[in-house]
């Protein structure tokens, strides 16, 4: 359902549990804010990819997540023309830590470190430009991309 002010863009959901990752509507709400600011917000928008993360302390909203941004994979000169940002989350409702990510666990394979081990629910928006002037539609055409720069690289510490 629709909310007044609310936009929808097409984003990855790399679910924690057991489910495939898959495409979701992510709700974004008109923000207005200087050209400097953090890269999700220079589109004039709030993502809410808190909507998708399990256990997040709701409540807090933004304050709830962080994000990593995702401009090429290991060995590129140059950056990609349409960026992603990962959304994950950092506080939840009782304390606890969020369970390890499964999925990323099986893409990372032999790399993978408990210690630098995504947790909860991912979030990966597409962004028009280097600029982050605008968010897209992400598909599951971006999926191997997404997964061959996770497959390398840990959770931020």
């Amino acid at each position: 359902m629709a909310h007044p002010g609310m936009t929808t863009f097409d984003a990855i959901v790399f679910p924690a549990d057991d489910r495939p990752p898959h495409v979701v509507p992510l709700m974004t709400s008109a923000h207005s804010v200087p050209s400097s600011q953090a890269e999700p917000y220079r589109c004039g928008r709030v993502p809410h990819p808190e909507v998708y993360m399990d256990y997040i302390a709701d409540q807090l909203g933004s304050q709830a997540w962080r994000y990593h941004v995702i401009e090429a994979l290991d060995g590129m000169i140059k950056k990609w023309p349409t960026p992603y940002i990962v959304f994950y989350p950092v506080v939840s409702r009782d304390g606890m830590p969020f369970p390890v990510n499964k999925c990323i666990r099986e893409i990372q394979n032999d790399r993978y470190d408990e210690a630098r081990a995504w947790r909860g629910n991912l979030v990966v928006a597409k962004y028009k430009d280097t600029n982050y002037s605008c968010m897209v539609d992400a598909s599951m055409a971006d999926f191997p991309i997404i997964k061959n720069y996770l497959s390398t690289h840990l959770a931020p510490s």
